[in-house]
């Protein structure tokens, strides 16, 4: 895969770990957080990633990757992706945690949207949702070769078919084997709560998986995936875990 020129909009676990990647596979990465540049020293030095704000870290990129808590989707710039051609890809990374960190948003509670769809209604660009059900540290260290056994499954789901195939194949170079997870109302089977967030499937269970629960999330799956996911956060309250 050619060089390119990356912008990361989030400092977190999973954009750190990205940018490690990244850089290491010879892209040139831009990276920002909500405080500003000067605050990201060591995250430079641990990554090799430029400290930029997010209109520079969106400017000139070849692919963006959003990946900030989702309840600060909103506090992005309003213009922030306008001077952006629309077939450069954005990633979106994030996942609803309504206990530790986000609140309740209405449309995710009820099922009406999927959590990358209220992403892109908020951005008004088409996303491309995936690196959300891995945790950063197997991000980081648990890719492999293409063909190797156990290799790790990550699922892609957008409604952009180009910008997903140029995301899939960045996935691979990551190495993982890229699932296709259809477009976002379908992204909902890769959320937490469902089999595969946090499972580390390799590539045809991840596929039997998602075929087992349909194209259309029904009442009953919303339901118990809230519910799970519910469980799971209270469990994670209850051990002193915080979110950012």
């Amino acid at each position: 895969m050619r060089s390119m020129n990356i912008g990361i909009i989030g400092a977190g676990h999973i954009g750190s770990a990205l940018a490690v990647r990244l850089t290491s596979l010879g892209h040139s990465v831009k990276i920002a957080n909500s405080r500003g540049p000067e605050t990201l020293g060591d995250v430079a030095q641990k990554t090799g990633a430029t400290p930029v704000t997010a209109e520079e870290a969106a400017q000139g990129a070849d692919l963006i990757v959003v990946t900030i808590p989702l309840k600060n989707i909103p506090d992005l710039p309003q213009d922030l992706f306008a001077g952006v051609p629309a077939e450069v890809p954005i990633i979106d990374t994030s996942n609803y945690y309504p206990l530790l960190r986000d609140g309740q948003i209405a449309e995710l509670e009820t099922g009406d949207l999927t959590e990358s769809g209220w992403v892109q209604q908020h951005l008004g660009r088409p996303v491309v949702k995936v690196f959300n059900n891995i945790y950063a540290d197997h991000l980081q260290n648990k890719g492999l070769p293409a063909g190797t056994p156990g290799r790790i499954a990550l699922p892609v789901a957008s409604d952009d078919a180009a910008a997903k195939q140029k995301v899939m194949a960045l996935v691979e170079e990551l190495g993982f084997d890229a699932v296709d997870d259809g477009t976002l109302p379908e992204s909902w089977r890769q959320q937490p709560g469902t089999p595969s967030y946090g499972a580390d499937l390799p590539a045809d269970k991840l596929r039997e998986h998602f075929a087992s629960l349909g194209p259309k999330r029904t009442e009953t799956q919303h339901a118990e995936y809230l519910a799970n996911h519910a469980k799971t956060e209270q469990a994670m309250a209850a051990q002193g875990i915080k979110l950012k």
